[in-house]
């Protein structure tokens, strides 16, 4: 007997809320002083080059936790061996400026601009603009902002002029496997990530061993303070952080823990509504909503959904295709 569907990621505890549901007219902000062509045109080579990819030659390892923080709703558990055929992923995720250049080339459009909108952190916007932007019910920190987009990350008037080499986000399920065809590449199957985001560490909890902060040090970039009202930045950054911030793990990928929820290929599970499982935690990650920066954790949200913490990475090789 096949089990239970597992039910739905809530808006009460997933740190990237849905499209579906959302704010079909957000309110209408100032004039952007921004736009793609903006994004087209600049000079973002010399933060292009963060393509490496590392190669894995797979294997059998321990998928999953039994932790005492696991989100039994999330189904992270049991704890199964799984195996994994060698494969390659991203040591970075795709950057602003990597995404830049497979817009200049193709003309893609993504989905926020054809929606029209996009959740932007309500603290990141100006008043202005939290005023008129409508909230999701459960998760009030999120405003969906007309013309925020992976260009204009908060909306009208914002840019990336000082983030080419920070993740692309805004981004949906959708907007990343076209990139993939793009490129030649693919989103990596939720075994390949955890099996890459564990760096050859069997059952720890996170990329670099149990401990969050080892002797002090800030290994990855996540909400600290008390959420959603103070962050101290303490790990040296509010918002993204640069794709090569921290230290990689033991297999060379960067920042699987916190910066950006990722995309993987994954239906979250079988049977059930079209939801994409997604890995990694972000910066808006904290102990006390939301702990899903360790390695095994997992969320979902619908193929269509984008927000100002939601990025991805590429793999390449049999396992997805």
């Amino acid at each position: 007997m096949s089990p239970e569907p597992a039910p739905a990621p809530g808006p009460d505890h997933c740190c990237a809320p849905a499209r579906s549901g959302g704010p079909a007219h957000p309110g209408e902000p100032a004039a952007s002083t921004g736009s793609v062509g903006d994004a087209r045109d600049a000079s973002y080579a010399a933060d292009s080059g963060y393509t490496a990819r590392v190669r894995l030659p797979g294997g059998t390892f321990r998928m999953g936790s039994e932790d005492p923080d696991t989100h039994p709703e999330d189904r992270e558990g049991p704890v199964r061996e799984v195996t994994v055929a060698p494969f390659a992923i991203d040591a970075y995720a795709v950057t602003n400026a990597r995404f830049a250049a497979f817009v200049a080339e193709t003309g893609y459009r993504t989905e926020a601009e054809r929606f029209g909108w996009s959740y932007v952190f309500a603290r990141f916007l100006p008043a202005h603009l939290r005023k008129v932007s409508p909230r999701p019910d459960g998760t009030p920190w999120w405003c969906g902002v007309q013309g925020a987009a992976w260009y204009a990350p908060e909306g009208p008037g914002s840019g990336l002029d000082d983030r080419w080499d920070h993740p692309v986000i805004h981004v949906t399920w959708n907007d990343a496997v076209a990139f993939g065809r793009w490129e030649g590449s693919r989103l990596p199957t939720e075994a390949e990530w955890e099996y890459a985001a564990r760096g050859g560490l069997d059952q720890a909890r996170f990329p670099w061993g149990d401990e969050l902060s080892p002797g002090g040090r800030h290994l990855c970039n996540i909400w600290r303070g008390t959420f959603p009202f103070r962050n101290t930045a303490e790990d040296g950054y509010t918002g993204t952080a640069p794709v090569h911030a921290f230290e990689p793990n033991g297999f060379g990928l960067y920042n699987v823990s916190g910066n950006v929820w990722e995309w993987t290929a994954d239906r979250w599970h079988s049977g059930g509504p079209e939801l994409r499982a997604m890995r990694g935690g972000s910066y808006l990650c904290h102990d006390s909503y939301c702990n899903r920066y360790r390695v095994s954790a997992r969320t979902a949200n619908t193929a269509d959904s984008s927000t100002g913490n939601l990025g991805f990475r590429t793999a390449a090789g049999p396992g997805g295709d």
